[in-house]
């Protein structure tokens, strides 16, 4: 896959998750953490298994024995990324939970670095600050100082688990060889859902109770945060980078607020500012900028030589 489509994907692949957000922070008024997140992958499976025959026509019995990657990548990604937001949606705003998880991008960098020996540039490394930066305007309003006044409630510190979790998925998923994309997200779906079984039978659930708004973001959360998103993050992975792919992260907060404003809410000018310097990072963080001065320095030499 190209730099540029991979990139895209990242874009999209954000776009949805800040939908998981706002919608998570609704259902989960009606449905519990653990049903939220089993049913809205047992419902993907239906999709995911599918198109990874149409699309990849994959060796099953290989991926079968790639079991423990994709077992760790379905307690990691499917279950504890999940049941930690959504039980941190029951505690804090939709909007705190994307501007905690803005820490992911330096963690997954962290985590690469030590784990993969993945380098970073120095352009890129000034981005991921500036993508920070931004996000730090967003988080208080204009008054950075006052990061370090924050009272942070339980939900706040649940979000910090989903930091760390995701950080070990993207880090496990870049390391798995030999499973496709779309393969892997199904295959890691079905271990995942499959350790959630007992106890949602043991919890249980009472669907009559479940209104018809729910319903409806239990199925946004479906196609879009748990199909398309989880797709094309692996897909991009694979393509950019764990550490790169990781710095767009920081767009979640910046479309969460963009979502908020499309559903009525206002947006701060520090929101505006924030956004712009999240999106400014993010920019110079791919390395999109670096590879169009490396080709046009060496077009320049190329032309200058003849």
């Amino acid at each position: 896959m190209g730099t540029y489509r991979a990139w895209g994907l990242l874009v999209f692949c954000n776009l949805f998750w800040a939908g998981n957000y706002v919608f998570g922070k609704y259902v989960v008024s009606e449905l519990s953490p653990l049903w939220l997140t089993f049913s809205r992958w047992v419902l993907a499976l239906v999709i995911l298994i599918p198109l990874a025959q149409l699309l990849e026509k994959p060796d099953w019995k290989q991926a079968a024995r790639a079991w423990l990657p994709l077992s760790l990548m379905g307690l990691l990604g499917v279950i504890g990324f999940n049941v930690l937001l959504y039980t941190s949606l029951q505690h804090t705003s939709a909007t705190n939970a994307a501007l905690v998880t803005a820490l992911n991008p330096g963690v997954i960098v962290l985590f690469s670095v030590l784990l993969l020996r993945e380098r970073v540039s120095r352009v890129q490394a000034a981005g991921f600050a500036l993508s920070l930066l931004g996000v730090l305007v967003i988080l208080t309003r204009g008054k950075i100082a006052h990061v370090f006044q924050t009272d942070y409630n339980q939900g706040d510190l649940l979000v910090l688990g989903c930091v760390l979790v995701w950080s070990l998925y993207s880090i496990t998923g870049k390391r798995l060889k030999g499973v496709p994309p779309v393969t892997a997200t199904a295959a890691s779906t079905i271990l995942g859902t499959a350790m959630m079984l007992p106890f949602a039978i043991a919890e249980g659930v009472d669907f009559s109770a479940i209104s018809p708004m729910a319903i409806a973001g239990i199925l946004y959360i479906v196609l879009f945060p748990s199909i398309c998103s989880f797709v094309f993050w692996n897909v991009s992975v694979r393509a950019v980078g764990a550490s790169k792919a990781g710095i767009t992260l920081n767009l979640i907060p910046v479309f969460t607020a963009m979502i908020s404003v499309i559903m009525g809410e206002s947006i701060t000018q520090a929101q505006v500012w924030g956004g712009l310097l999240v999106f400014a990072g993010v920019t110079l963080a791919s390395g999109l900028i670096e590879q169009q001065w490396s080709r046009r320095k060496q077009a320049a030499a190329e032309l200058a030589g003849k």
